[in-house]
């Protein structure tokens, strides 16, 4: 059985999956990626080059077949090559009763010290083992292949980060490296496929998705119903529970919080959650939604819907919002209102900057209106920009005393058929329709990212357009869920 260095990627990127490592494994057809996995393919590819540009000598073996660049390796570590890019590693062992092939390409084999450093280049800018696994595993395995090779220990593991720093990885020996190799073969050798419970934050991002939630939605997975993670599906699944009628039929509030569910390590009950996931699954398995009160929505004439464009941490280490969108709408609508980062140095700031002029002119038309969005993103970075860069006229602050999040109120009001409570879902199911054919925070995040790689100003500003016509629409979705919501009020209240 081939093994690769580059399998932990399957287990745990874009997030942990048992069943990815065999689909992968079988062959089965994957979705190609998508235009923000394109764009940050391309980016790690000029990170990596920019940071090969900084050796002056360099052996480079990265147009070679596997064969040669393993044959190469081995020849100019012998000769103690200064720096030797793409190289191979190949190593035999016995696994889990498999003999198996290991093979490696790490980026960079660094000479020091009559030793060898193992470098790789990735674009992520928080190299912890919690937030990439993956990248962690991944190195130990090209320590161990490197002492298999060459009878010695690599000098260091490290990292070249996306923010340029170099991170070294301790090297533990064979234990992470066998462990991973050994969990990977088991997988790969199943007979037949594992179950892995889908989720919609888990499997979004997943080339195997349009494959495996259409099977969950078939056999009406229990991991479908909104509030059963990953432990509860599991431990369900452990009592023969698979499905949402097993689930209704076989549980009540009182049994369902007593069951212990598998919790890092350890157990815990589901609790005061049970009552919660009966009434989400019995609204799947009828397909009506289920009034669980009045919305508790303030009564205003007019509202501001409230959206952020940003970029993760792993692109970017401040979390920089590139595009701060808002519009009124009620009984005094108003224009879409946006302020976007600019693309130099002071970028971040004049966004901010110019959010909190725009903030200003609504609360002088509006005087103490309603800020309205969708999950905590919004006040979070509120708060992040107001510690980087101040709240001049105290705007973020009177922004954040009058924000009113849609989500934990929706929650609280009716339970859905869904398998989410995403904004994109959820306005589908209300009937919103969008203009675009394409649209998302992922496909924002690649126009963006494509913005800022372009040195044309009509490309520039004609991407810049489509990101806020995607916001302004994201806004209408938010009033329009808002709309439905009130539409649920007693005629008292609404």
């Amino acid at each position: 059985m081939l093994l690769k260095a580059s399998d932990p990627y399957s287990l745990h990127n874009p997030s942990r999956c048992e069943r990815r490592v065999y689909l992968r494994h079988q062959g089965e057809p994957e979705e190609p990626p998508g235009p923000y996995e394109q764009v940050l393919r391309v980016l790690g590819n000029r990170h990596e080059k920019s940071h090969l540009g900084t050796f002056p000598k360099v052996v480079d073996l990265s147009k070679a077949n596997q064969a040669e660049r393993e044959k190469r390796t081995l020849e100019e570590v012998k000769k103690e090559a200064p720096i030797i890019y793409q190289g191979g590693l190949r190593t035999k062992a016995r696994l889990k009763g498999m003999d198996c092939e290991i093979v490696g390409e790490p980026d960079f084999l660094i000479h020091e010290n009559s030793n060898y450093v193992i470098r790789d280049s990735k674009m992520s800018r928080r190299i912890t083992e919690k937030d990439h696994p993956e990248i962690f595993a991944q190195l130990q395995i090209y320590g161990w292949l490197f002492e298999q090779t060459f009878g010695r220990t690599p000098l260091r593991l490290e990292i070249h980060s996306g923010t340029g720093a170099i991170v070294e990885i301790p090297y533990d020996g064979n234990t992470t490296a066998l462990q991973i190799l050994e969990e990977t073969v088991s997988l790969k050798q199943l007979s037949k496929e594992p179950y892995s419970p889908v989720g919609w934050s888990k499997c979004g991002g997943c080339s195997f998705h349009k494959r495996c939630w259409p099977m969950a939605e078939k056999i009406r997975d229990v991991a479908l119903v909104n509030g059963v993670d990953q432990g509860l599906a599991i431990g369900l699944r452990q009592q023969g529970i698979e499905n949402i009628d097993q689930l209704l039929s076989q549980y009540n509030a009182a049994s369902l919080a007593e069951l212990k569910r598998p919790w890092g390590k350890a157990t815990q009950k589901v609790g005061s959650r049970a009552a919660s996931i009966l009434r989400m699954a019995k609204s799947m398995a009828t397909g009506q939604e289920e009034l669980i009160q009045s919305p508790d929505i303030p009564m205003h004439a007019n509202y501001v819907m409230f959206d952020l464009e940003g970029l993760p941490p792993h692109l970017d280490e401040l979390e920089k919002i590139y595009l701060w969108g808002m519009q009124v709408f009620g009984e005094k609508p108003g224009v879409y209102r946006s302020a976007s980062a600019g693309f130099g140095d002071a970028g971040d700031r004049q966004g901010w900057e110019s959010f909190l002029n725009e903030g200003k002119t609504i609360f002088d038309e509006h005087e103490d209106i309603r800020w309205v969005h969708w999950h905590h993103y919004e006040k979070t970075h509120l708060d992040k920009y107001t510690e980087r860069f101040g709240d001049r006229d105290g705007v973020a602050a009177r922004v954040k005393k009058n924000l009113l999040d849609l989500l934990p109120i929706t929650q609280r009001s009716v339970a859905l058929p869904l398998p989410s409570y995403s904004l994109k879902v959820i306005e589908k199911y209300i009937g919103f329709s969008r203009t675009q054919t394409e649209y998302g925070g992922e496909w924002s995040m690649a126009k963006y990212i494509e913005a800022t790689e372009s040195n044309d100003d009509i490309q520039r500003t004609a991407l810049l357009d489509e990101i806020k016509k995607y916001n302004e629409e994201d806004l209408a979705a938010t009033w329009a869920v808002l709309q439905w919501l009130k539409g649920k009020q007693p005629s008292s209240e609404a």
